[in-house]
């Protein structure tokens, strides 16, 4: 009789990594402003999203000394399919972030800097005053820093959190739809796509000086038409400024890839969106929310004031 008591059990297959097109392929950070960048935000314990996200342009932002700022801690209370950062529950804020965050922007030279955030549903404001305190710290040690934040949806607590960070005035406010709403039970199930575009909305109504700017990714299964409409969508809210990127898989337990847009497919996007009267528009594969933040800035306030002349002559 055998003795099977031994025997290794099969292994179960490994899940399919899918094969990127070379436009979407990049080297892996090696260089030497990479490892200074990543030196500084272990030293000043901050997290950004570069990293949690697993960002594909981390080599190139981080040469360049560009890093978007993670506050609120590396834990999510969402679990978003299409995300990589952490799902659990969240540690204490902590106190010394600011501050920390207003170091690293000098330290690094930016003139331009993005904070970002986890979603803190357990928070009573939802993490909206880390948020304020940041901007007050960098207005104060940084003042010639342009400020964007790209912040959760702040869920039942939207109007106040709005007005708490609008008072505290950052030059961007961004906050991302991520895909078309026929869509979000599945990739987005903590959030509400209208909830989302009323947030965009009520940033306007309460200081229409500030951007607005909002983003989605493509390549999760939405039709050329749905994203036709939610450009739409986001000019109702007035938002100045759209990214569009391809989205790419981070593990294989997240959504699935079902197509990869190709560079020339970004390109028409890119042109419908301009048509519709966004003052900036980034479009392609590899574009993010915070990639190339700091030129974007610059030439979405140039298209406002060459806009607001035109309409006075």
């Amino acid at each position: 009789m055998n003795d099977l008591s031994a025997a290794p059990a099969p292994e179960s297959p490994r899940p399919e990594r899918q094969r990127k097109p070379d436009w979407i392929r990049v080297k892996a950070p090696v260089s030497k402003g990479y490892h200074e960048t990543r030196q500084l935000m272990r030293d000043l314990n901050l997290n950004t999203v570069c990293e949690e996200a697993a960002c594909p342009n981390i080599g190139e932002c981080w040469t360049k000394k560009h890093a978007t700022v993670m506050i609120l801690g590396d834990v999510c209370t969402r679990a978003c399919a299409f995300c990589n950062v952490k799902t659990g529950m969240p540690r204490l804020v902590d106190p010394m972030e600011p501050e920390n965050v207003a170091i690293a922007a000098g330290k690094m030279g930016l003139n331009h800097i993005v904070i970002t955030s986890v979603d803190r549903d357990d928070l009573p404001d939802g993490g909206a005053g880390q948020f304020v305190k940041v901007i007050n710290a960098l207005r104060r040690e940084t003042p010639d820093t342009t400020i964007e934040i790209l912040t959760p949806d702040f869920r039942n607590k939207m109007r106040p959190a709005i007005e708490a960070i609008c008072e505290a005035g950052p030059d961007v406010f961004n906050h991302n739809l991520e895909t078309v709403p026929r869509l979000y039970p599945t990739i987005r199930p903590g959030a509400r796509y209208y909830a989302s575009l009323r947030l965009l909305e009520e940033v306007k109504a309460h200081d229409p000086l500030i951007f607005t700017k909002s983003g989605i990714m493509l390549g999760l299964g939405e039709q050329r038409l749905e994203v036709h409409q939610v450009m739409d969508d986001m000019r109702s809210a007035d938002v100045d400024f759209i990214t569009m990127g391809q989205y790419l898989q981070p593990t294989p337990k997240h959504a699935k890839v079902e197509d990869f847009v190709t560079p020339k497919a970004f390109a028409a996007f890119g042109s419908i969106a301009r048509a519709k009267g966004f003052l900036q528009v980034a479009a392609s594969p590899l574009t993010r929310s915070s990639y190339h933040a700091g030129d974007d800035f610059a030439q979405m306030k140039a298209a406002r004031e060459a806009r607001l002349a035109k309409q006075k002559a």
